[in-house]
């Protein structure tokens, strides 16, 4: 368990210095048990406190890495039950399955499937993070060769998923280089999979069937030398699955629990496509690191990079759009020009009905701090003077020899106060997106 505020006092030098930002020492040891200090903050405490500190200066949950480079997958490092208390961290990586009994051009048509599975949404790419590869076969070698396959065909992070220490020892030479996540170490088979992590740098993931024997795992992986742990709990159903992984996140959030304090991989791979969505959506909600999927289709897996994206926004930082002008297809001197702002959600539902319009057309973006039309007009943050300053930095006036601007519906009650501000025609255009193709097609026309 982690130290008490009084426990980390009682280590300090109680000089009261002042060196580390606080008044006194005690209110340094509070703000270091909940976490609101760093250690590194006293420059005073000894070093055979710092030994002693050292757990209650810890993150509640480990960080977690495996993979290289720009497809490295980072897991853990959260600090909350719930994103508005402050913001989740590492999303969740959504990882596909490959058999070891594939072989020659059905092995490199799956990989080739798996790599495939990239979007962009809001102008964010988004995609698959990592193959994990299944040891169907039961064969040391066929492991060991189609993980050389898979890391020499994708770049993707690598699992190797096998119950079994030889074929994991197999594997892991081919893959080593690449940091594979070592899937799974048992009650059973712990000591002789920890060593395989330890000889080849790689993390590894404890599996039991139950909180208890979950955690007494991960001490015995840590007595063997191996600190970066990922947790599978068994569970018969999905609905058992969500209850312990909340418990497990509020075991190690709440409780500061070390034992169970590392994020967690959970595997959504039985029935079919839709429902794989289904559970791995709540998956994610509920507070998966990894969920492992067997379906390579398209439709289900948007979704969940979708839902995955969503829970991991900052919800205090909107995601946003670089306010300028934007050209819709090969605008000319004549093309329509309008306004919205940099709420990237609102840009890209316009951007995709000014092309639908198929009229080339310039979309004129105003920095509003990522908020929506009304809300930043409701706050001032959009109104004739932001319209005005962004049209003359970003020279609207030199791209069209025609003076008129189209703004959104719903800020029509601007268009008198912009129309004086700018000396240019105001439009008004249609209150709902949907409706900007038909007005851009009949009324600008």
């Amino acid at each position: 368990m982690a130290l008490t505020g009084l426990d980390i006092f009682k280590l300090l030098p109680k000089t009261n210095c002042k060196k580390c930002g606080m008044p006194t020492c005690l209110a340094f040891a509070m703000a270091l048990a909940q976490k609101r200090a760093k250690l590194e903050d006293c420059p005073d405490v000894s070093e055979e406190a710092k030994g002693k500190l050292a757990a209650a200066s810890a993150p509640p949950m480990r960080k977690i890495v495996f993979g290289t480079q720009e497809n490295q997958v980072q897991l853990g490092q959260e600090t909350v039950m719930f994103r508005h208390e402050e913001k989740f961290y590492n999303p969740t990586a959504l990882t596909v399955t490959v058999s070891d009994k594939l072989t020659g051009e059905d092995l490199t048509k799956r990989i080739k499937a798996v790599n495939a599975l990239q979007f962009e949404r809001i102008g964010i790419k988004i995609g698959v993070k990592a193959i994990a590869l299944i040891n169907d076969s039961g064969s040391s070698d066929s492991f060991a060769q189609a993980a050389a396959t898979v890391k020499d065909a994708s770049n993707l992070a690598l699992i190797l998923v096998t119950d079994s220490p030889d074929a994991m020892a197999a594997a892991a030479a081919k893959t080593k280089e690449s940091v594979p996540l070592l899937a799974s170490a048992t009650p059973d088979t712990a000591e002789e999979m920890a060593k395989v992590a330890k000889e080849n740098g790689c993390p590894i993931v404890a599996k039991a069937d139950s909180l208890d024997a979950l955690a007494g795992l991960t001490e015995k992986i840590k007595a063997a030398g191996v600190e970066d742990i990922v947790l599978n709990i068994e569970s018969p159903d999905l609905q058992s699955q969500l209850l312990n992984l909340s418990k497990m996140r509020a075991l190690a959030l709440k409780k500061v629990f070390r034992p169970l304090g590392y994020p967690t991989v959970s595997f959504a791979t039985d029935g079919d496509a839709d429902t794989q969505l289904a559970s791995a959506v709540s998956l994610i909600c509920k507070y998966a690191g990894i969920v492992v999927l067997d379906t390579v289709e398209p439709y289900a897996i948007l979704p969940m990079l979708t839902a995955v994206m969503n829970i991991y926004t900052d919800p205090q930082k909107p995601v946003q759009v670089e306010p300028k002008v934007y050209r819709i297809g090969e605008p000319n001197e004549n093309s329509p020009v309008m306004f919205t702002t940099n709420f990237s959600l609102t840009y890209y539902t316009l951007e995709s009905d000014v092309e639908s319009s198929r009229i080339p057309s310039y979309i004129l973006v105003v920095d509003t701090e990522g908020t929506s039309v009304l809300t930043a007009y409701s706050g001032d943050k959009l109104n004739e003077k932001t319209v005005a300053d962004a049209m003359t930095k970003y020279g609207v006036a030199d791209l069209v020899k025609h003076r008129k601007l189209i703004i959104p519906g719903y800020v029509a009650v601007m268009s008198g106060k912009l129309e004086e501000a700018t000396n240019w025609e105001i439009m008004v255009g249609p209150r709902e997106c949907s409706m900007l193709p038909k007005f851009l097609q009949e009324v600008w026309n």
